[in-house]
């Protein structure tokens, strides 16, 4: 039995990912040259990853959006060595990569409590700096948001993406016959007899072009960078987006998908993924199943169905292709079952790496010894 819960991101209007801070570290205090005191350190910042924010909570909180550490304590005859000023923290959501102006990475907070710092307090005033304190590190930081999911489902408008998690779960999502169905990132949780969990993002459908900023889907498209997998959905009979695009075949959109991910960032093509292929209810479904199935075995034999500047660098290649019809529920536990086999199967690999590392150190020589 697989149970689902549904939790709703409020809708893109509102929807913050991305915040841009002052931060400054607090500046230290005076030295005492006459008895050789020496003055406190300055206050460092700090960002610190808790559930209970969201970037939205602190933009409304902090509208000035400066955060400073707070100043190191002159040295005195009373305490010659002046005490540590304040630290200043930042509380963020979890999944938030912290960088600087110019995009250098800083960290990750992947899990409630992880901290990175992001700028230090200034030296008190020593013997070494004349008794005179320096001022701390000041720049201006990004936060942004992705989300963290097992799996992150791509698929064009009405590959039936929310209608398969439906068939996944109780869960309810608006369902519509026209194209652009969900219109905010929705994360839900798959619930497996032994409590094993799998979570899986489910994005608005993404749009040809979308690496270049159509529509929201390049918004959404960097979300998929913090899922350990992907399961791309398609239409077993292709799909038009408006009557005034072309009509894509499955093998098509799959292509495509493929390649919007690549220009938008090439390593993405290179997670483990599944493919679903949806709506197997419809008539001639199984010749086109085939068809597909063909194609995907020999994908450069049939690459001339695409335009030269839409075929992938390199195909994807999927550990499972799923049939099944949300409508009808045929192969929705199937599904399940290679969802959870492929995720146990990237485990067990890591589990084994790291245990390979840590022999690999043991049996190596330590240095340093005479």
């Amino acid at each position: 039995m697989v149970h689902f819960s549904r939790v709703c991101l409020r809708k893109y209007g509102n929807f913050v990912d991305n915040l841009r801070l002052y931060v400054r570290g607090g500046s230290g205090g005076m030295g005492l040259p006459r008895l050789g005191g020496q003055g406190g350190k300055g206050g460092d910042v700090w960002v610190v990853a808790s559930k209970s924010v969201t970037l939205k909570r602190i933009k409304d909180k902090y509208p000035q959006k400066r955060f400073v550490g707070g100043p190191g304590a002159n040295s005195s005859v009373r305490a010659l060595k002046g005490e540590k000023g304040k630290n200043a923290e930042i509380l963020a959501p979890v999944g938030i990569t912290v960088t600087t102006d110019d995009g250098r990475k800083l960290g990750d907070l992947n899990t409630e409590g992880d901290r990175v710092m992001v700028a230090k307090g200034g030296s008190g005033g020593s013997f070494h700096s004349a008794f005179e304190p320096s001022k701390g590190q000041a720049k201006h930081i990004r936060l942004d948001l992705k989300l963290i999911a097992d799996l992150g489902l791509v698929g064009f408008p009405n590959a039936g993406k929310s209608s398969l998690l439906t068939a996944m779960s109780n869960a309810t999502p608006q369902i519509a016959s026209y194209a652009f169905t969900t219109l905010k990132p929705e994360i839900g949780k798959l619930m497996y007899e032994d409590y094993k969990q799998i979570s899986v993002a489910d994005l608005p459908g993404l749009i040809e072009g979308a690496h270049i900023n159509k529509g929201m889907g390049h918004k959404f498209l960097k979300h998929m960078e913090r899922t350990k997998q992907l399961l791309f959905v398609v239409d077993v009979c292709g799909f038009q987006l408006a009557s005034k695009t072309e009509f894509r075949s499955a093998f098509e959109a799959v292509q495509l998908l493929t390649k919007e991910l690549e220009l938008y960032k090439e390593e993405l093509v290179s997670k483990p993924a599944l493919l679903v292929v949806n709506k197997m209810d419809l008539p001639e479904a199984k010749d086109k199943l085939q068809e597909l199935e063909e194609q995907l075995q020999n994908p450069d034999k049939f690459s001339d169905l695409l335009p030269d500047d839409m075929i992938p660098k390199r195909y994807m290649t999927f550990r499972h292709v799923v049939p099944v019809s949300a409508t009808t529920r045929f192969g929705i536990d199937q599904l399940k079952r290679c969802i959870r086999e492929s995720l146990d199967e990237d485990a067990a690999m890591a589990t084994k790496a790291i245990h390979q590392e840590r022999l690999q150190a043991l049996r190596l020589p330590s240095h340093g010894h005479l």
